[in-house]
This record gives C-alpha cells, sequence and structure tokens, in this order.
C-alpha cells in the first residue's frame, strides 16, 4: 500500500509534502467537486475483504492524484473509498491530506481526528496529523501524535517522525529537544539531509562552528547542494575565518543559484 508521509522537505529548509495519483471512472481529471467530496457522507454497508480491498484501491489512487495536484480528484477518490468501506481510516486520511494542501484547515481537522479514531495504532496517520498540528499553531499536541509513529514498532520510516518533531521543535524555539529528534532521525537514516542541516543550524547559533562544518559536510556527501546549505556553509565558514573554504562557497552560490534570496544577501553583505 502506498502511504503518504507529511514533512519530507524537498530542500534541507523547506516543509514539503510529498503526495500522489489518477482519476476515478466516469470522471475526467478536473471534474468532480472538492466540496462534494468533502462533505460526503458513506452509507454503512457490510464490509467485506472485498470492500476494504475496494477502498484502499481508491486511496492508493487517490494519493496518486494528490501528488499529482490534482485534489478533486483526490477527493472524489477518498469519497469512492469510503462509499466502500466507511470506517476505512486511511480514506479519512486522504481527505485530511486533500483539504490540508488545498488550504481549507478546519475540514483537514476534523478528517484527521476521524483518522486517529479510527486507526489509533496507524503511524502514518499518527505522524501527518501530529505534523498538520505543528504547522497549525498546536505544536505540543503534534508532538504527542509524533510520539505515538516514533513509539510504533511497525513504522517503516520512523525517521520521519522524529524530522517533524525536529521542525515541530524549533517552532517553539527548543533547540535542545530539536537536536535530540534529528540526531536520532539520523541515526534510523544516515541519508536524512535535513536533519543535518538543522544540525548544523543549532550547532551554528551554539556556535559549536567545527560541529556545524562537519554537520554540513555530511549533508553535502548525501544531498546536492542548495542555496539553503551553501549560505550557511558560507557563514559557518565566515565565522571560522576559513576566507578560501567561505570563497568556495560563495562562488558555488553564485554560479549555481543567482537568482536565490541567499545570493541576494551575499550580494548585500546580510550575513546574520
Amino acid at each position: 500500500m502506498n502511504r503518504i508521509d507529511l514533512g519530507g522537505l524537498k530542500g534541507p529548509a523547506a516543509f514539503v509534502f510529498a503526495l500522489l495519483l489518477a482519476a476515478c471512472a466516469g470522471n475526467p481529471p478536473g471534474e468532480g467537486s472538492a466540496q462534494q467530496a468533502s462533505q460526503y457522507q458513506p452509507v454503512e454497508p457490510i464490509v467485506t475483504g472485498a470492500a476494504r480491498s475496494r477502498a484502499q484501491a481508491h486511496v492508493d489512487l487517490g494519493m496518486a492524484y494528490l501528488t499529482s495536484g490534482n485534489f478533486a480528484v483526490a477527493l472524489e477518490e477518498a469519497r469512492l473509498a469510503l462509499n466502500s468501506d466507511p470506517n476505512y481510516a486511511l480514506g479519512y486520511n486522504l481527505l485530511a491530506l486533500a483539504h490540508m494542501s488545498l488550504g481549507e484547515t478546519r475540514e483537514a481537522q476534523g478528517y484527521f481526528e476521524r483518522a486517529s479514531q479510527l486507526g489509533p495504532n496507524d503511524p502514518d496517520i499518527a505522524n501527518n496529523h501530529g505534523w498538520f498540528l505543528c504547522l497549525n499553531g498546536r505544536e505540543r499536541e503534534g508532538l504527542e501524535r509524533l510520539r505515538l509513529a516514533q513509539r510504533n514498532p511497525l513504522y517503516r520510516t520512523p525517521a520521519r517522525a522524529y524530522i517533524n518533531a525536529g521542525l515541530c521543535a524549533l517552532k517553539l524555539s527548543d533547540d535542545v529537544a530539536a537536536e535530540a529528534a534529528f540526531n536520532r532521525a539520523v541515526s534510523l537514516d544516515p541519508g536524512s539531509a535535513q536533519s543535518y542541516f538543522h544540525l548544523a543550524g543549532i550547532a551554528y547559533r551554539k556556535n559549536e562552528l567545527v560541529r556545524a562544518r562537519q554537520f554540513i559536510e555530511q549533508l553535502l556527501k548525501v544531498d546536492a547542494a542548495s542555496p539553503e546549505t551553501l549560505w550557511l556553509a558560507l557563514r559557518i565558514e565566515r565565522k571560522i575565518g576559513d576566507r578560501q573554504a567561505e570563497n568556495y562557497y560563495a562562488g558555488q552560490l553564485r554560479r549555481d543559484f543567482p537568482r536565490s534570496a541567499e545570493f541576494r544577501f551575499l550580494q548585500q553583505g546580510q550575513y546574520d
């Protein structure tokens, strides 16, 4: 089953959601009202194994549409999933993610709560709900949900819940908790570029510059340089006093990302 995990960032400093796939039979892409789907109240049928399989297939399809940005069809696929199985937690999870992507916070919250009620032990739902809460000013509640995902031994990608917890802690200006979460994330996933980036940032703020440099070096071993990474690396080397390394990162920023905000900061000498 393809499930969705939130909080995966495209670049180390960006909050990003990865969402998936295709239209329901009879409705071409773009047709089907998101409002109709969001208000859908499924009739309680007798749920069989076949019905659950159909619900799962619609959710997988809806996730794929969600990833491609076709939110109306994703909502329709969620409706079809819940028509087959009105108590399918992942159907409500899909509804929540679609409404979240549309910026419909109130609707998303309601569907996340329903998904969590129906799937209290599902770590994907706990992670997604927790991240949603963190994004919407309810960080402490979000951290509680994320801990449920972290504690689940069957969670296939536990590093994600720790990354999200670290990001949530940063929103609370709690570098100590954030550092612990990102350290745990890299212990579970040594390729977590996002964790290395934030660990470097925390070390930089603590003036632990050698550690900050080491985290940047680890990051660049596992991921391509981004404007955010280069800008942080440049400032670390500037504080250390290594002008050769500083100039190297400045040159790479100038060459590869001349239109970035970070290059404008460099041009303006805004290092802090």
